[in-house]
């Protein structure tokens, strides 16, 4: 039985032990786009994954906002609200390039700057 690639394990991981409902199920989303546009990659093929991730993306660190609040996003949060978009578009930049190396080494800043901002809010809410 084959699995699939996850590229966003620990903001998965994060939301669930945050109870971010919201978060996950957009995490979840992005992964699955995630996953498709790999697959696109690798096959040197066009696919709707491929022009769906980066809205998913966008949509994913919309809701890790609104979990964190405007006041932390904008404030203390805001070196990994940049953090999240400078990865987002790395991620962007190699998917129109079509390069793989770039496109799994941007996820995992992708993954560890968002599933960060989670765990960090979740610990001041606690």
């Amino acid at each position: 039985m084959a699995t699939r690639p996850a590229f966003l394990p620990s903001t998965t991981a994060a939301a669930v032990a945050a109870g971010a409902e919201l978060v996950r199920r957009s995490a979840e989303q992005a992964d699955s786009a995630a996953a498709e546009c790999w697959a696109a990659l690798l096959g040197g093929c066009d696919s709707p994954g491929r022009r769906l991730l980066p809205a998913r993306l966008r949509e994913l660190a919309d809701t890790t906002a609104i979990y964190a609040g405007t006041a932390w996003w904008y404030g203390d949060g805001s070196r990994l609200r940049v953090r999240i978009t400078q990865a987002r578009e790395r991620i962007e930049e190699a998917i129109h390039e079509r390069d793989g190396q770039d496109f799994a080494e941007a996820f995992i800043g992708y993954d560890e700057a968002v599933a960060t901002a989670i765990v960090r809010v979740g610990s001041m809410i606690k």
